[in-house]
């Protein structure tokens, strides 16, 4: 077993795929061929599920049918008459505010938004629901009936996409403001009865030349969140 990632060559192939993904929000609108992205499916519908219920449903456009949708969605966003999204909890753990709040103001700092310029803002987050530019936009969507853990596994595939994508040369951004739109979303995409919109996602090729591109994250070291028991070393 070669458990030393400095000499395992798949080891450097796949460190080197899983570093260098971004959130990706602006694109350029090449097209992407729909074999591609089938493959790209395919290698993420290997990700692991408990019994093997795989409870993720897909639905993919491109072309009018992204159009399509991104009308609907610029329309409500503008008309603004659906609840605010509450994914995160009011108050939020400090170190998770610190990193949420660090990185607001790199993104709305390149983009040059000042902080309490909210009309600015909601033009920024508009661009949400033209998948940046992206010519491929896909919404994720699950069976409201499964619980907590089933969602898990929604996360780990939808990892495994962004992964797979990243592979062939492809950028992603995971979007999770689609979600407020859930009624919208699910009656122009004639959605199951009873699924519920988990988000979206842009894929395309990144457009290098936007500084929005350029924005970088930080990552904690390890040692912030791990902790080791029972090790000799």
């Amino acid at each position: 077993m070669r458990t030393d990632r400095n000499t395992n060559p798949d080891a450097r192939v796949v460190d080197s795929v899983i570093r260098s993904r971004r959130a990706v929000r602006a694109f350029r609108p090449n097209p992407i061929a729909r074999h591609v992205i089938d493959q790209i499916l395919e290698v993420a519908s290997c990700a692991p599920s408990n019994s093997n219920t795989q409870p993720w449903r897909v639905d993919v456009l491109a072309g009018p049918a992204k159009s399509a949708l991104s009308d609907v969605l610029k329309q409500a966003h503008e008309e603004n008459r659906h609840p605010p999204l509450t994914h995160m909890p009011e108050v939020l753990p400090e170190a998770m505010r610190r990193r949420q709040e660090a990185f607001g103001a790199a993104y709305y700092g390149v983009l040059g938004v000042p902080k309490h310029d909210v009309q600015q803002r909601a033009r920024v987050t508009a661009r949400n629901f033209d998948f940046f530019g992206a010519p491929v936009g896909l919404i994720f969507s699950i069976d409201s009936a499964l619980t907590k853990f089933s969602w898990l596994d929604y996360g780990i595939f939808i990892q495994t996409v962004m992964v797979a994508a990243q592979a062939v040369g492809l950028d992603t951004c995971p979007q999770v403001s689609f979600a407020r739109f859930q009624n919208v979303i699910a009656e122009h995409l004639a959605l199951p009865a009873n699924y519920e919109v988990v988000c979206g996602m842009s894929m395309g090729l990144s457009d290098c030349d936007s500084p929005v591109s350029r924005l970088e994250t930080g990552r904690e070291p390890v040692e912030n969140f791990a902790r080791f028991l029972g090790f000799d070393s």
